[in-house]
């Protein structure tokens, strides 16, 4: 079905979600990342706060100079940009089960044929008298926190009722507002959901020796008006506080959330004894276009109260969703993804203070033994649960020192059989009965279904499979996986897994993108997102040095295009840009654009020939034969391009890539196939070539050839990889090029048959992918190699470094998921709004005007122009581009 056809005939699905907190945006996320047509599909969002979702993992930030924008999950023309529409500071107040829709606070309607709920939790508030006073306040918002800076300009004494994780983090946050810090708890210790009686005794008293007064087995009994501040809490009889009170001028509550299931209950869904709305496995809710996720749905009697089981639940939902939509038959729910329960352990820093918990912290399973190590002059507490025949690691608290945590996490995720003692995990070797060196687990031993970042659910697999893949830094893999881009506890983890396999690779890399920047492009990329950096002077006055270079000027210019699409109106973007990749075209000199469709080996039928004669024809467009035996069609306005490719596209061409850092031709002679001098097939050979590496992005543009015989017809031997036949066989060249400092090729391999000789391209391509400098072409590469071209021989035919497999499965997987990347355009509503001639109108550009010449138009140049007025209303894309 072409495009024309999915607009006109299908209507969309319309799919609303209501909440744009972390785990409602990580939603439209990963809807977003399945790339589907929005012809097909329309996503709606309402947020009841006015800001787009934000990082609430790292809330107490924005007590430390951080900013609404700056803790935002997204860019802030993000949803525009991909074609959602979102309602923010817009409340959803009922609905409509059996109409399908649902009614705002304003009194707007709209319709549903999928729903998600993403309401998340509200804070509970215990009723005390007097809790709803001005400065009685809860720690859950940005709006919160703006009311807590506001009271704490005002105040000497804070406290904060709730002894849990949001509540210390809130105790944290009024100590940086420079008041005297109290924390009431009601229950015997801190954190009593995660730590024991020990643990809590020894946070507590690291704690208040930074200065926090605890308090704990405190039940407050009435807030009233204080005499020396502005309110006085009065207790409980049995009150451990002497004088059975304590005067604050600001009170915080955080004791504990509750499920915002106000909706739920409205449109009668199934709801929990205690709340939540009750959810199966495919995070659906007792009505069947209805799903609820995080922390307002209820799975299994469980309420989850962490950004990761928020996240799965988001992925398992689109899982469902996607199936029910695709899948015709009745196995769509087998399809799809299951949410079966998530794991709670967390790693925090409270106060300064390392905390962890894993699994079973409490020993609660039969039979169930612990061991104990505590260091009262160090304040730490480690504390094991392990199975009872002592193999198998239950559960984990640490306070103090969470050194451990990652290895104590994979012996109790993935089964790890424990050692003959494992107290050894968690006593220091110093000590006379420890057994020896602590066997930390090495991530050597963890299987490839380890969860490295439990946020995001991604394995070591995904790493490694990452690493292979060609990223080489940190950077690079948290890009790729989105690793440790959630609460970044993993990132020590991730770093030592990362660095095992590049080791185990032999490679070795310098991460710094030039000298201006101690920076990977991926962390660059981040950096921008993540801060909201909007030019290159704001990146290089907050993470650079210097003045910047021709590195990372376009590197920042690209990653900005991308992020903020502000380099068609913002000038100061101008210099930074690279134009070719953002319309996937190559800009000419009178700011028309060529087309190059892709012709492996130079090989076309006489039908597409007429097609390319036609849309050359329609559209007026000069053509040329290119050197790489392909056809180029100039003069595109940039308003053409799409039109022009769905023709091309519907004729059977795919992009050719000639805009991109990628494999641009395998040129060929007609080989043994017409030649009376060839003596292998060297246009099928080129064709075969080009089709299996074709999209291969490279730090720098790939060129081929392979010729038939030694005549050497199309000059292979100047070629990043060429190929000469020979009677028994190919032998290979490599690391030629032209340019402005041309370099003949190396022979690299002879006499190969055709198993042998991919295998060998395979290999040489991945490891130039994985090694080379940006923007160094395959010549500079091998020049600047150690070892030069015998070193590179060693390591492709002889597999001198253990590599040949992983390069081989890295260019398997790029070619089994290429897509023509033009294609995919032409079906996206959203991509082709930036297809325009002007910013602001749909009219055509005429100051790009065409004469006569050789039977040919050609760009017309300056004095050969008639004049044309614009309308001063219109904003030419080319004029602020150039």
């Amino acid at each position: 079905m072409n495009h024309s056809e999915t607009t006109s005939d299908i209507r969309p699905l319309k799919i609303v979600v209501i909440g744009n907190g972390m785990t409602g945006h990580h939603f439209v996320e990963q809807l977003l990342e399945q790339q589907f047509s929005s012809a097909s599909i329309q996503v709606r969002v309402f947020g009841e706060e006015k800001h787009r979702a934000y990082d609430r993992v790292h809330l107490s930030e924005y007590f430390s100079g951080q900013d609404a924008d700056s803790l935002a999950l997204c860019a802030a023309d993000y949803y525009e940009q991909n074609g959602v529409s979102f309602h923010p500071g817009e409340k959803i107040v009922s609905i409509d089960k059996t109409r399908q829709t649902l009614t705002t606070e304003k009194g707007d309607e709209y319709s549903y044929d999928k729903l998600i709920l993403a309401t998340g939790s509200y804070p509970f508030v215990p009723p005390i008298p007097g809790y709803d006073q001005e400065a009685c306040l809860v720690y859950r918002t940005l709006e919160d926190l703006d009311q807590i800076r506001h009271w704490a300009e005002q105040s000497k004494t804070g406290v904060v009722i709730g002894g849990g994780l949001l509540g210390l983090e809130a105790a944290n946050a009024l100590k940086q507002l420079g008041l005297e810090t109290h924390v009431v708890e009601f229950a015997p210790r801190l954190m009593p959901v995660q730590l024991d009686d020990e643990a809590g005794l020894t946070l507590k008293q690291r704690i208040q020796d930074l200065g926090v007064r605890v308090h704990t087995s405190m039940q407050t009994r009435e807030i009233i008006p204080g005499e020396n501040s502005r309110y006085r809490m009065n207790f409980a009889e049995g009150t451990l506080l002497e004088g059975d009170y304590l005067e604050t001028d600001l009170i915080v509550f955080s004791a504990g959330i509750r499920p915002q299931d106000t909706l739920g209950r409205q449109c009668e869904l199934e709801v929990g004894e205690r709340g939540g709305i009750v959810i199966n496995n495919h995070c659906l809710t007792s009505d069947a276009n209805i799903y609820a996720i995080g922390e307002c749905a209820l799975w299994n009697n469980q309420i989850f109260g962490l950004v990761a089981p928020g996240y799965q639940m988001a992925k398992v939902a689109v899982s469902h969703l996607l199936s029910q939509t695709t899948d015709e038959n009745e196995s769509a729910d087998a399809s799809s993804e299951l949410f079966t329960g998530a794991d709670m352990s967390t790693k925090l820093k409270l106060l300064g203070v390392d905390v962890g918990s894993i699994g079973d912290a409490h020993a609660r399973t039969p039979g169930a033994k612990v061991y104990r190590y505590q260091d009262e002059p160090a304040q730490t507490y480690h504390k094991i649960v392990v199975s009872e025949d002592s193999k198998t690691l239950l559960g984990a608290v640490l306070v103090g020192d969470n050194s451990r945590y990652d290895s104590l996490l994979q012996y109790a995720l993935n089964g790890i059989q424990l050692p003959a003692d494992p107290a050894a995990l968690i006593l220091p070797e110093s000590l006379p009965e420890s057994s020896g060196a602590a066997p930390v687990l090495g991530v050597d031993a963890l299987p490839d279904s380890a969860s490295i970042c439990s946020c995001l659910n991604v394995t070591k697999g995904q790493i490694k499979s990452a690493v292979s893949g060609g990223c080489t830094s940190i950077g690079d893999v948290k890009a790729e996986t989105k690793a440790s881009t959630g609460c970044g506890g993993c990132a020590a983890l991730l770093k030592d897994v990362v660095n095992a396999e590049l080791a185990s690779q032999g490679i070795e890399v310098n991460n710094n993108l030039c000298e201006h920047f101690a920076l990977t492009r991926q962390q660059m990329f981040h950096l921008i997102k993540v801060e909201e950096i909007r030019t290159f002077d704001e990146l290089l006055e907050k993470h650079g040095t210097g003045l910047g270079c021709e590195i990372c000027k376009p590197t920042a210019g690209s990653i900005l295009a991308s992020v903020w699409n502000e380099h068609i109106q913002e000038p100061q973007h101008v210099g930074l840009q690279d134009t070719n990749d953002t319309f996937m075209a190559n800009m000419q000199k009178d700011g028309t654009y060529s087309v190059v469709p892709r012709i492996p080996g130079g090989e076309i039928t006489p039908d597409k020939l007429i097609v390319l004669g036609q849309v050359a024809k329609e559209y007026n467009l000069y053509t040329k034969i290119t050197g790489g035996q392909r056809v180029d069609l100039f003069g595109a306005r940039l308003e053409q391009l799409p039109q022009i490719w769905q023709q091309l596209i519907d004729a059977g061409f795919e992009t050719g890539h000639a805009y991109g850092k990628s494999l641009r031709t395998v040129k060929s002679c007609v080989g043994s196939t017409w030649c009376r001098y060839g003596v292998q097939d060297s246009a099928g050979m080129a064709i075969y070539l080009e089709n299996r590496y074709k999209g291969l992005r490279a730090p720098h543009k790939i060129k081929f050839a392979v010729s038939g015989c030694t005549r050497e017809c199309a000059e292979a031997q100047s070629k990043d990889i060429g190929v000469i036949a020979t009677e028994n066989g190919w032998n290979l060249y490599t690391c030629g090029n032209g340019g402005m400092k041309p370099r003949h090729a190396d022979l690299f391999a002879t006499d190969l048959d055709d198993q042998q000789l991919v295998q060998a391209i395979d290999r040489l391509l991945m490891f130039y992918v994985r090694t080379a400098d940006r923007l160094q072409r395959t010549a500079r590469w091998m020049e600047s190699m150690e070892g030069g071209l015998e070193y590179l021989q060693d390591v492709i035919l002889n597999d001198s470094l253990g590599l040949g497999e992983s390069l081989e499965q890295q260019m398997a997987h790029i070619i089994s998921t290429y897509e023509c990347e033009w294609k995919a355009t032409i079906n996206d509503q959203e991509k082709l709004k930036r297809f325009r001639q002007f910013v602001n109108s749909d009219e055509e550009d005429k100051h790009i005007q065409f004469i006569e010449e050789r039977g040919q138009i050609r760009p017309a140049r300056q004095e050969e122009k008639q004049y044309y007025e614009v309308s001063a209303n219109q904003i030419p894309v080319q004029e602020v581009q150039a």
